[in-house]
């Protein structure tokens, strides 16, 4: 696993296998959410709903790359004031597809109903070999661009989003 921070609100981690990286991910977003302060800082309040729902897509994306794919090859994290875009790249050109509908007695099949009810907008393309499986989430309220932080940050360097 390495790591790439630039000064942009982007985050890159580099995968290697499937062992344990759905934790690594979460880890590694959990971290950038609150760098980007979409998280409190540890026992400074209770975390934004928008932060959950953005660690278990993350989960569900990582997760269907293990089962379907042979593991992710890398994790990218993109931040504006607007949104969060989670992409996800892995080695099969077979773009994910929803089970419709899936049997609610039977575990599994319903990561992507997840994530169709929970994001924006996500879809998938050809990258390489491969395909970038990605999600978009709307940015927690508090940090649009009514003066938050994050829109001040912005604000200052408005094309490093």
């Amino acid at each position: 696993m390495s790591r790439h921070r630039s000064p942009e609100r982007t985050r890159r981690l580099v995968l290697y296998g499937t062992t344990g990286v759905v934790g690594q991910c979460r880890d590694f977003t959990r971290l950038a959410l609150t760098e980007w302060q979409w998280l409190p800082a540890a026992g400074n309040g209770p975390p934004d709903e928008t932060a959950e729902d953005v660690l278990l897509l993350v989960s569900e994306v990582v997760a269907n790359a293990c089962m379907h794919a042979g593991g992710p090859s890398s994790l990218l994290l993109r931040c504006t004031a607007e949104r969060l875009r989670i992409e996800v790249t892995d080695g099969s050109p077979v773009p994910p597809a929803v089970k419709s509908p899936p049997d609610p007695a039977v575990p599994g099949g319903h990561g992507l109903l997840i994530v169709e009810r929970l994001a924006r907008q996500w879809g998938s393309e050809r990258v390489g070999g491969g395909k970038c499986v990605w999600v978009e989430v709307d940015a927690p309220a508090a940090l649009g661009r009514g003066g938050g932080p994050l829109s001040r940050w912005l604000d200052r360097f408005p094309h490093s989003a």
